[in-house]
């Protein structure tokens, strides 16, 4: 008997991963891992590092399954926890695995996370702790993805990168403490990475009342109902999904492809919209000569897409 339409699937299983695990060899990991995930036709990015594993990858349910298999197998990642979702085509269009000095970067060196890190709270414990008023609720994400969606009464640092966090960190407990706040702290991000980080500086920083949203957001959208949810708006996603709701269904955000950032129906309704060229965020940090080499870039992807093909610097 064929399943309900509403039952099916769709068929492209999406799955964002990390490990925070000492690799000695990080460089010979690289073409084996890059070689299988070819062969199974996955697509996505994944990052190496002495210091672990981050990544998303996309695939059918059977190449992943022994994408993964190949994953657990390195040094360390025999207990990979994994966040999915599922999408009706490939969010990537390519596979790249690259080194990187970092999986996370924030420029700290003598944090570890595998040594010490926020108490873990599972979705479910999550409402309570955020709803107290004595905790400091801090979104550790950067400013364009807090733009289109975060958990209400959180403070938004306006960064533009994560190297940004601590110093940004460091002025807001010195506000704090001037007005006699030991503060508590709760903190999130898209997956639960770059908390592993913060909540590892935080606590090196001689704070011990530091919490973090296990799973990150994607877990926190997926596992509670959205009638109990504290969550506004979307949660951007690294990919060509661009951002998901409750239940990872996916979002309404096309993205802007000169600079990156979300676009919303408004943005593109902006004379400062251009397809491929500029958006409202972007327009006044990019030259006319960037702006007629983006131009030239989207004609030549446009005329490949009228071919059914790829162009290669898409």
């Amino acid at each position: 008997m064929v399943a309900p339409v509403s039952d099916v699937l769709p068929p492209i299983r999406i799955v964002a991963l990390y490990n925070f695990t000492p690799f000695e060899d990080v460089a010979a990991l690289r073409e084996p891992l890059q070689q299988v995930c070819e062969q199974e036709g996955i697509k996505g990015i994944l990052l190496l590092a002495p210091e672990g594993i981050n990544g998303t990858i996309a695939g059918t349910d059977e190449s992943m399954e022994r994408v993964l298999e190949h994953i657990r197998a390195l040094p360390g990642c025999e207990e990979l926890e994994i966040k999915e979702s599922r999408a009706p085509e490939l969010p990537f269009r390519r596979m790249k695995v690259r080194l990187k000095k970092e999986i996370v970067t924030m420029g700290q060196p003598n944090i570890d996370p595998r040594k010490d890190v926020g108490q873990y709270l599972d979705p479910a414990e999550w409402n309570a702790l955020i709803s107290d008023p004595e905790t400091i609720v801090i979104d550790t994400r950067n400013d364009y993805e807090v733009a289109i969606g975060t958990f209400k009464g959180a403070e938004d640092p306006k960064t533009r990168s994560f190297r940004e966090f601590p110093e940004w960190f460091r002025n807001r407990r010195k506000e704090l403490e001037a007005k006699g706040k030991v503060p508590k702290i709760a903190m999130f991000c898209t997956g639960g990475i770059r908390c592993e980080k913060s909540t590892s500086f935080v606590k090196g920083e001689g704070l011990e009342e530091v919490y973090h949203l296990k799973g990150g957001i994607l877990k926190y959208l997926e596992t509670v109902p959205e009638e109990e949810s504290l969550w506004e708006g979307e949660c951007f996603v690294f990919d060509q999904r661009v951002s998901v709701k409750h239940g990872l269904e996916i979002g309404s955000y096309d993205v802007c492809h000169a600079c990156r950032r979300p676009v919303s129906e408004k943005d593109k309704a902006s004379p400062l919209f251009v397809q491929g060229v500029s958006c409202p965020h972007c327009h006044n940090e990019r030259t006319e000569e960037q702006r007629q080499r983006y131009a030239s870039r989207e004609h030549q992807e446009m005329l490949a897409r009228k071919r059914g093909k790829e162009h290669l610097g898409s």
